[in-house]
């Protein structure tokens, strides 16, 4: 059996990686800003540049939203509380952050959550 430390410093590495594509993501998105007409000239379909410029906010925002959850997860590590639920403070099962590093609840708190919504 793997050591939960061994699994939990993968887990941040992956963390630490995908913090800088996301950034990189963002950075790119903002060098080729649709919001400031950043088109072909010959590109006429005004409806056809509202659609892609919602899309791209819209992307923007999702990759926004992702690093922060990332960089939260980050900030747990360099705190000692990575891998506790934010709520109970119990141990984050290990299967749970391999599939979501950036998890902040326990499944029981997760659970007890969406059922009282």
């Amino acid at each position: 059996m793997v050591n939960r430390e061994v699994l939990e410093r993968t887990l941040i590495n992956t963390l630490e990686e995908e913090r800088g594509q996301l950034e990189e993501q963002l950075k790119d998105l903002g060098s080729s800003d649709i919001s400031q007409g950043d088109f072909d000239p010959n590109f006429a379909d005004s409806s056809q540049v509202t659609a892609e410029r919602g899309e791209l906010d819209a992307l923007r925002a999702s990759l926004q939203e992702r690093l922060k959850d990332v960089v939260h997860a980050l900030d747990k590590v360099s705190r000692g509380t990575y891998g506790l639920c934010e709520t109970c403070a119990a141990a984050i099962a290990i299967e749970r952050l391999e599939a979501m590093p950036t998890a902040r609840l326990c499944m029981t708190c997760t659970t007890s959550k969406s059922v009282h919504r």
